[in-house]
C-alpha cells in the first residue's frame, strides 16, 4: 500500500501571516480510515457538533485565533459534557446572529484548543509525519521565463516527500486542497513538467506519483489537519540560523511547538552516492536565485 501526502498552504494572501508556508501531513493508506474516524469523534467530543453543520470547517486561523486562547482562559476548564453543551450553543447562535453567553464563549475557546491538541495526538497515534517549506511573505512573482517552472519551495517539498518514501521503499500519492480550477491546472502542468522534463524529477517519479489529486478541504479531515499543522508552523516554528526569524505567537509556539518537532520528518537522503541529513521543515529565502545561477 502507498503513503498519501495531504497538502495545504498558509499565508498566501500576504496579509497577516509572517510567512508563506506550504506543506502537510503524510499518512499511510492503512492509517487513513482510522485517522478520519478519530477526527470525526474528536470533533464531536470537542464541540458537541460538527462544524460542517453550521457551514464551517476546521481551519487553523479559526481554531487558533488569539481570541480563542483568551476565551478559553476566562473561566475554569469545563468537563466534556458542559463544554459540548455550551460550545454547541455557541455554534448555533452564529447563524442566528444571537450573542453567546460568557460560558459559551469560554466553552468554544476550550473546544478549539482541545480540537487542535487532539489533532496532533491523532497524527502521532497514526504514525503521521509533517513536511513543510516556508518562504518570505512578500516573495516576488516568478519572472516570465520561469512562470511555467515549478518553484523552488515546491521542488524542495517534493524532494522531502521523495526522501521519506525512499526510506520506506513505498510509492506516494499527493492530495491538495482545491482552489480555482485555472490555478490548479497550472500547478498540475508545472508538477508534471518537473517529473517529465528534468533528470531529478524523472528519478523521483520512481516513488512519487506525479499526478496530484484535488479535494474540497471541508470534506477531507486530513487536509484540514494539514491546515492546522501549517498554521502552527507559520506562527510557532522558527529557524533563526537560516533567516526564518519573524516574531512568533508565544501561545502557539509554547503549546504546539513540541508537537511539530515530534511529527517533523527527519531522515537521510541519497544522491550520487552521497548520504546526507534531511529536515522535513525548512526555509527558502530566495525562490529563484539558484536557478538563475545554473
Amino acid at each position: 500500500m502507498s503513503y498519501i501526502l495531504f497538502l495545504d498552504e498558509s499565508g498566501h494572501d500576504h496579509k497577516t501571516m509572517p510567512y508563506e508556508v506550504r506543506g502537510g501531513v503524510i499518512l499511510h493508506a492503512s492509517k487513513l480510515w482510522p485517522f478520519v474516524q478519530g477526527m470525526r469523534r474528536l470533533e464531536m467530543t470537542s464541540f458537541g457538533a460538527t462544524l460542517a453543520s453550521v457551514g464551517s470547517e476546521l481551519k487553523g486561523h479559526r481554531l487558533l485565533d488569539k481570541n480563542r486562547f483568551k476565551w478559553a482562559r476566562q473561566g475554569p476548564t469545563m468537563d466534556d459534557a458542559a463544554r459540548q453543551k455550551h460550545a454547541r450553543a455557541f455554534l448555533q447562535k452564529g447563524p442566528q446572529k444571537h450573542q453567546p453567553t460568557r460560558d459559551e464563549f469560554t466553552a468554544y475557546g476550550q473546544a478549539c484548543l482541545a480540537m487542535v491538541h487532539g489533532t496532533f495526538q491523532l497524527l502521532r497515534d497514526q504514525d503521521a509525519s509533517i513536511i513543510a517549506i516556508a518562504i518570505p511573505r512578500n516573495s516576488p512573482k516568478p519572472p516570465a521565463d520561469l512562470s511555467e517552472i515549478l518553484r523552488k519551495d515546491q521542488v524542495f517539498l517534493l524532494e522531502r516527500y521523495f526522501y521519506f518514501l525512499q526510506a520506506q521503499k513505498e510509492t506516494g500519492l499527493i492530495v491538495l486542497d482545491q482552489t480555482e480550477k485555472s490555478d490548479d491546472r497550472r500547478l498540475v502542468r508545472r508538477i508534471e513538467r518537473y517529473f517529465e522534463e528534468t533528470v531529478t524529477g524523472r528519478h523521483r517519479a520512481a516513488y512519487v506519483v506525479p499526478s496530484p489529486f484535488f479535494v474540497s478541504s471541508d470534506m477531507a479531515y486530513p487536509v484540514q489537519a494539514a491546515d492546522i499543522c501549517i498554521y502552527c508552523i507559520n506562527w510557532g516554528y522558527r529557524m533563526p540560523h537560516r533567516g526564518m526569524d519573524a516574531p512568533t505567537r508565544e501561545e502557539i509556539a509554547t503549546e504546539f511547538g513540541d508537537w511539530i518537532d515530534d511529527l517533523e520528518f527527519c531522515g537521510t537522503g541519497r544522491w550520487h552516492g552521497k548520504t546526507f541529513n534531511v529536515d522535513g521543515i525548512t526555509y527558502v529565502s530566495d525562490l529563484y536565485e539558484s536557478r538563475r545561477k545554473t
